[in-house]
Formats: structure tokens, sequence, C-alpha cells
């Protein structure tokens, strides 16, 4: 059965909803480098993306390790460890990010979108870039001990 949606339906509040992979190895975590995309290039991260129409939360983790690393994820690998609800006072947006944690894969890493990223390294939580994403560097610090995070509100 469908339902028909009202324009009070449609002006309703929305939420970006965003996969952060957390690819850990022998006590260290695989980062890249943004770079050519406008927004936090020269800054590391995890491999992450936004969650697309029609695609479960392990679905788009998989598309984003792949489309940014190269590596294959089982859906079945990919373990929730953190849910990051934060408001972003740049833009005026409330983000809603998941991470998933992951220790089985097939392939080796590289960038596959070198495009938008410059460099691919293993990092130990002590030897984190100085330029690393806020927000990666907090939850790579608590997502054994805490699941969720609330940030700037």
């Amino acid at each position: 059965m469908k339902y028909a949606i009202t324009k009070e339906l449609s002006d309703r509040f929305r939420i970006a909803v965003s996969v952060n992979v957390i690819i850990a190895k022998d006590d260290k975590y695989l980062l890249l480098r943004r770079a050519n995309t406008g927004w936090a290039d020269g800054y590391y991260t995890l491999p992450a993306g936004h969650v697309d129409g029609n695609e479960s939360l392990t679905s788009a983790a998989a598309r984003e390790v792949k489309e940014e690393v190269g590596l294959s994820v089982r859906k079945e690998n990919f373990e929730l460890v953190h849910v990051m609800h934060r408001s972003d006072k740049e833009d005026d947006q409330e983000r809603l990010d998941f991470y998933f944690l992951v220790n089985q894969w097939e392939g080796d890493p590289y960038l596959s979108e070198p495009e938008k990223s410059d460099r691919l390294d293993w990092f130990a939580l002590n030897e984190l870039p100085d330029h690393t994403l806020e927000n990666v560097k907090n939850t790579l610090k608590l997502f054994k001990d805490q699941l969720l995070s609330e940030v700037n509100w």
C-alpha cells in the first residue's frame, strides 16, 4: 500500500546521515587525506560518505569502502560501534553519523579515488596526524567504551 505525502510531511525536518568505516589492523587505523574536494582538504579521515536513498547502512558502508580505498567487505563484517549525533553550525544542519568497525576484508587498500584524496596510511591512536578531522579523532578515542556521542549541542 502506498501513502500520499502531504506538503506538511514533505516540509518536515530532515537530517544528513553518513557512514564511517574504522578499518583496523594491528592496533592501527586506515585513514585517507582529503584533497581537491572543497571541504576539509588536507585533513585525514576515515572512509566515509552519505547514505544514498534506497540503501541500507551496511550497503552504504560497503559502497564507500570500495569507492574510496578499493576494499571489499561483506555486510556481516561491519560491526556498529558508535553513533554520533551532531549539530554542524557551519551549514546549520544536523548530522547522524554511524561508525562501523571492520577487521576482515578482501584486497589491499589503495586510493581508488585519487581525485578526492592524496594519501592513505595506517595510524596508531597515539600517532594520529594533527590534521585529522575532530569527529574522527574523538570517535577513535572513545568508540570502544561509548556507543553514543552528542556534539555541538
